[in-house]
């Protein structure tokens, strides 16, 4: 009989790859301090760290809205092409190679930047493509698509955006003890350190399964 473990090994992996290379010690509390501020261009593009189908939004005492974790100009544009592509799927079976660049070149951009905005990595990411210590590694799916869970993705993804929902709210709560951390003792803590990268696998899975990169169903998993 197989075991647990040899099956899981068996396991194809996952089409949509996170990897942060760990940085828990000597943190740059400088540019910590002044993190929002400094992220504030790739904000504007790829969005927070929030999935970009969620927006979490409040209004200040001036009454003037403010908007976190939408997916920015290019988060945008890789959904308006994944709308043209839902149909292109539909009836041909295949998405477009250049609606699947654009989706691909979004959320490899969007690692990298959410890996920064919430402390994971100390280094300026690039704009556009470039090396970094925290990257997405991706695997496009061979044709006919399924257009049956294509059909009904925005459905499907539902339970995941209720979870991302959840879970991106303790992420914010973690992440501003990690700053008050890093600041005073020039540390992240291991476990909340785990936890945002977690969070962060579990939501760019779900971003790109929602964006028809692929069509293998996201895990329930922070691993």
């Amino acid at each position: 009989m197989e075991s647990p473990m040899s099956s899981a090994e068996s396991q194809p992996l996952y089409p949509a790859r996170i990897r942060v290379e760990p940085a828990t010690e000597g943190r740059n509390r400088l540019t910590t301090a002044f993190r929002l501020i400094l992220a504030v261009p790739h904000l504007l593009l790829v969005g927070g760290p929030v999935a970009f189908m969620a927006s979490w939004s409040w209004r200040s005492e001036s009454g003037v809205r403010s908007q976190w974790g939408a997916g920015g100009v290019l988060g945008l544009a890789a959904a308006v092409g994944a709308f043209i592509a839902w149909f292109a799927i539909l009836f041909t079976g295949r998405m477009p190679q250049g609606l699947w660049n654009l989706a691909a070149f979004y959320l490899r951009w969007r690692v990298r930047a959410v890996a920064y905005t919430a402390l994971l990595r100390d280094e300026y990411p690039p704009f556009g493509d470039g090396p970094y210590p925290a990257s997405l590694e991706l695997e496009r799916p061979e044709a006919p698509r399924d257009r049956l869970t294509v059909a009904f993705r925005a459905l499907l993804v539902i339970p995941h955006v209720v979870a991302i929902w959840a879970l991106g709210f303790a992420w914010g709560i973690t992440s501003v003890i990690a700053w008050f951390a890093i600041l005073l003792t020039g540390r992240f803590p291991a476990g909340l350190y785990g936890f945002g990268v977690g969070v962060l696998r579990w939501n760019i899975r779900v971003e790109s399964y929602f964006l028809l990169l692929h069509d293998r169903y996201p895990p329930f998993s922070l691993e």
